[in-house]
């Protein structure tokens, strides 16, 4: 049980991230989170160790996918209230690198491009985010996201390669507009 805690603290910070990009929400980012925290944990702990991340990963992804679903339900019966996606910047998790021995200038313009990069990713439509997430970020291989994502291999291709090309365009934009 031990070692199952272990890599919960481990991978909690990084999901967190991913499904606050994907729902734009932190208290529904938390709740999916510990929704997946807990179904790996009460369904798949005496799993080897070895298949955790890609069975956590997967439940996380079919949490977010659901929040989505019920998310247009609510719209599609409720379509007069507007809903907001307001950020509460004060409630966001400490991500920052532990290390702050750089100068307030240059941590200052580390985190700026910290946000567009997020901003960018945002922007990005919920396949092609969640490919690069699990691509760049998780260091899953194609087949491990094809899996997690229940597509293809070659979908996740697509959607991993879009992904990179809109957000090199949007660095691009970001560095003309400097």
């Amino acid at each position: 049980m031990r070692e199952l805690d272990t890599f919960l603290r481990e991978i909690e910070k990084r999901a967190f991230r991913m499904a606050q990009l994907a729902t734009r929400n932190e208290a529904d980012a938390l709740d999916i989170v510990q929704d997946a925290m807990i179904k790996l944990a009460t369904k798949y702990a005496d799993r080897p160790s070895s298949e955790w991340k890609p069975l956590f990963l997967r439940i996380l992804e079919n949490r977010i996918l659901d929040w989505h679903r019920k998310q247009k339900i609510m719209k599609k019966l409720f379509f007069w209230r507007k809903e907001s996606h307001e950020h509460d910047e004060g409630a966001s998790p400490n991500l920052e690198a532990e290390d702050n021995r750089f100068d307030p200038e240059s941590q200052l313009q580390s985190e700026q491009l910290g946000e567009r990069l997020l901003a960018c990713i945002e922007a990005l439509p919920m396949k092609q985010q969640q490919c690069f997430l699990l691509r760049s970020w998780e260091g899953l291989s194609t087949k491990e996201t094809a899996e997690v994502m229940k597509i293809n291999e070659n979908s996740v291709k697509t959607h991993y390669s879009r992904a990179l090309s809109k957000l090199k365009q949007q660095q691009a934009m970001s560095e003309n507009a400097r």
